[in-house]
C-alpha cells in the first residue's frame, strides 16, 4: 500500500507542475485586475482571481455583520457569505503563523490538501477496484480539465479531501468519522446536502441486513451520530449566517444575488442553458432539451449499469445524488466543469475498472489518451475560463 501512496503521489504532483507551468504561462496574458492583481501581474496573482478574491477578502476581513444591498433593485448584493468558512479561516491562521500572504498559502494549502484527496481516493478505490484501476483513476482525475482548481485559492481541493475521507469511512462502516466528516464538510463547500442523501441510504442498506449481521446498541448510536450529524452539516451554514447577520434568508438570498433574475429556481434554469448552448443553430430549442436528456442518461447509465457494480454502493449512490443536487441548486454555466470534479468514481467506470467479473481492458492506453484530452483540456479551461479578458467574461 506505501508503494501505491508514492506512485499515487509521485502522478499527482507531475500532473499539478504541469498545471503550474500553464499558470505561469498564462500569467503573462492575464490583464492588470486593480482589485485582483497588483500593478504588474505575477504568476501567484493567476490563483487569486474570481473566486479566489473572495476567499482572500474572507481571509483578511471575514464575513459581514449586516448583508449588503444593491441600491438598484433593493435585493441582497453579491457578498461573502456565499462562500464557506473552512478554507479562508484556516488560510488566515497559516498567515498569521508564517506571516505569508494569501496568495502563496493559499494556493500552497490547496496544493497540500489535493495531494491527500488523492491519496485517499487511491486508498478507498484500491479496496475496491484494485491499485492499478486506482492509481489510473487518480491520473486522469488530476489531469482533468478543470483539475487546475486543485491548486488555486478554490475550496475544490479541501472539500475534494473531507468528501474523500467521508465516502471511505462509509465503506469501512465507521458512522462517528462519518458523522464528524459530515459536520465539517458542511462548514467547507456546499454539498453536504446529497452526502447527507449517501450517508442515509448506507444507514438503511445497513438496517436490512441486521438480521444476518445484528447491529449492537453502539453501532445504533454511532448511526444515529452519522444521521443526525449529516442532516446538521447539511444545514450548518445557512443556520450561521442567519444567526451573524440576523436574516433567516441570508445565505439564500446571498447565493440568489449571482442566479439570472435574482431568486433561485429548481431545474429550470438547465432546460435554458441547454437551449443557449446551441444558441446558433436553427433548433436549438430541440437540441438543448435532447442533449440535456442525454446527459442525463449518460450519468445514470454509467452509474447503474454492470460496469459500476464493483464501485459499491456508497460510490453509486453519491454518483447519483450529487448531480441531483446540481440539478435543484445551480443555475449550469462555464463553472459546470469545476462542479463535476467530485464525479471522480465515473472516472473509473469510464476506464472499464467497475465490472465484477473482468479486468479492466487496455487500462493503460485509455489512461494514456485521456491523461492527454485532460492537460490539452487544462490549457483551454484557463485561457478560455480562468484568464480574465475585461470588461466581463465566463468564469472558472
Amino acid at each position: 500500500m506505501r508503494t501505491l501512496t508514492a506512485r499515487v503521489a509521485l502522478v499527482y504532483l507531475a500532473l499539478r507542475a504541469v498545471s503550474a507551468l500553464l499558470l505561469v504561462l498564462a500569467s503573462h496574458d492575464q490583464a492588470v485586475m486593480p482589485d485582483w492583481t497588483g500593478p504588474t501581474v505575477e504568476p501567484l496573482d493567476m490563483t487569486v482571481l474570481w473566486d479566489g478574491s473572495w476567499y482572500r477578502h474572507i481571509a483578511e476581513h471575514g464575513y459581514p455583520h449586516v448583508l449588503p444591498v444593491d441600491g438598484a433593485t433593493g435585493r441582497v448584493a453579491q457578498n461573502a457569505w456565499a462562500f464557506y468558512p473552512v478554507f479562508p479561516l484556516l488560510s488566515r491562521m497559516l498567515m498569521s503563523a508564517t506571516g505569508l500572504g494569501f496568495p502563496i498559502v493559499a494556493s500552497s494549502l490547496s496544493l497540500v490538501c489535493g495531494l491527500g484527496a488523492a491519496v485517499i481516493m487511491a486508498r478507498l478505490l484500491s479496496d475496491r477496484l484494485g491499485d492499478r484501476v486506482a492509481l489510473a483513476t487518480v491520473a486522469v482525475w488530476g489531469a482533468y480539465p478543470a483539475a487546475v482548481a486543485l491548486q488555486i485559492a478554490y475550496t475544490e481541493a479541501i472539500a475534494m479531501l473531507v468528501l474523500c475521507a467521508l465516502l471511505w469511512a462509509l465503506m469501512k462502516q465507521n458512522w462517528l468519522a462519518t458523522g464528524a466528516l459530515a459536520l465539517l464538510l458542511g462548514v467547507t463547500r456546499p454539498i453536504a446536502v446529497p452526502v447527507a442523501v449517501v450517508v442515509a441510504a448506507m444507514l438503511w442498506l445497513r438496517w436490512r441486513r441486521r438480521a444476518t449481521d445484528p447491529i449492537d446498541a453502539g453501532e445504533y448510536a454511532a448511526g444515529a451520530f452519522a444521521l443526525v450529524a449529516s442532516a446538521v452539516g447539511a444545514v450548518a451554514w445557512p443556520l450561521i449566517a442567519w444567526q451573524v447577520t440576523g436574516s433567516r434568508t441570508a445565505y439564500t438570498d446571498t447565493m440568489a444575488a449571482w442566479r439570472m433574475g435574482g431568486r433561485i429556481e429548481p431545474f429550470k434554469p438547465w432546460l435554458g442553458m441547454s437551449q443557449w448552448a446551441f444558441r446558433g443553430l436553427e433548433g436549438a430549442d430541440v437540441y438543448g432539451p435532447v442533449a440535456l436528456a442525454g446527459l442525463v442518461t449518460t450519468i445514470v447509465v454509467l452509474t447503474c449499469g454492470p460496469w459500476a457494480t464493483r464501485l459499491g454502493p456508497e460510490l453509486r449512490v453519491w454518483c447519483l445524488a450529487y448531480p441531483a443536487y446540481l440539478a435543484v441548486v445551480l443555475d449550469p454555466f462555464t463553472s459546470i466543469f469545476r462542479y463535476a470534479i467530485p464525479l471522480f468514481p465515473l472516472v473509473a467506470v469510464v476506464l472499464g475498472g467497475g465490472w465484477l467479473d473482468r479486468p479492466a481492458r487496455w487500462l493503460w492506453t485509455r489512461t494514456a489518451v485521456l491523461v492527454a484530452v485532460g492537460v490539452v483540456g487544462q490549457i483551454l479551461w484557463i485561457w478560455k475560463l480562468l484568464v480574465f479578458v475585461p470588461p466581463s467574461d465566463y468564469p472558472p
